[in-house]
């Protein structure tokens, strides 16, 4: 009978052991890097009142089909309001998952319960008084309780969206996330973090990256220069956002990702298709070494 000798056995323990270790903490490569990037788990953002086409929701939804993509996270204006019903509709016929809803808005949740759809529903955290940090965090985690409560029996994930200032901060977005889940049944409260409003964060976006971990209901994508210039770039088109998409794999984080659309005068499909054509090559230079 083959036996293993103690030397060889300790080994093939230690080679097991890295094997099952997170991303985070071993070399990434090409071979073992999470599919976060592929279509499969992209999320089309922004591609509502920014669409030049003003495309309706029939549209749309063969728009997202052509793609290859199967998420859409729904941003609106009032003028969208009466077709929210058909958008969710002829998302159920191509079996596209609404995936997020923009704010607040009653018809919108009434429709949801209708529908038995539970999207996350992203909304900016409002302003703060003045105080110490510890009093604001408070003041406007309080102000939230009637949202978190109402997304909980909704069955909806809340993610905390940061759109610049105070509430716009990773490090305020994590306090308010804690004292929501310390103080309310308010676990499925978390953040979503968009690159286009973290240009500023980009020189330690590995330490706020690894604060907001726990809390991340999604990752919005985007073209990074220095200095916000332009604020909205295609993927790949950037200087900083390889750096930024790599420490994503590297911390071990597996779940959506956004890209968006977000310039009015652009078709939509012709500003997603440069985002994943930009983000397909971005990934092969990246992790394909």
């Amino acid at each position: 009978m083959f036996r293993l000798r103690r030397p060889a056995l300790s080994l093939l323990l230690l080679s097991t052991v890295q094997m099952l270790l997170p991303t985070g903490n071993r070399e990434v490569s090409g071979a073992d890097r999470p599919e976060i990037y592929g279509n499969k788990n992209l999320v089309a953002w922004c591609i509502v009142p920014f669409d030049a086409k003003k495309r309706s929701p029939a549209e749309r939804a063969d728009m997202i089909q052509r793609l290859g993509l199967s998420r859409v996270a729904y941003d609106w204006r009032q003028e969208h309001v009466a077709t929210f019903e058909d958008e969710i509709l002829e998302y159920k016929k191509r079996d596209i998952e609404y995936f997020a809803f923009w704010a607040v808005h009653e018809e919108a949740f009434k429709l949801f319960e209708k529908h038995n759809i539970h999207p996350q529903i992203w909304s900016m955290l409002p302003s703060p008084p003045e105080g110490t940090q510890e009093e604001k965090v408070e003041s406007v985690a309080k102000s939230m309780i009637p949202l978190v409560n109402r997304t909980r029996q909704m069955g909806c994930k809340l993610a905390l969206y940061n759109h610049g200032g105070w509430h716009g901060e990773p490090e305020n977005m994590v306090e308010v996330c804690q004292w929501l889940r310390k103080h309310e049944e308010a676990d499925h409260v978390g953040i979503v973090y968009n690159f286009h409003h973290g240009h500023e964060h980009m020189d330690r976006f590995e330490s706020v990256l690894d604060l907001m971990l726990p809390y991340l209901h999604c990752l919005n994508l985007n073209g990074m220069n220095d200095n916000a210039n332009p604020k909205i770039l295609p993927i790949g088109q950037g200087a900083r956002e390889a750096e930024m998409l790599e420490r994503i794999v590297e911390v071990g984080y597996e779940g959506p990702i956004g890209i968006l659309d977000h310039r009015s005068e652009l078709d939509a499909e012709e500003s997603l298709r440069q985002n994943l054509a930009g983000l397909k090559a971005l990934v092969e230079t990246t992790f394909e070494r």
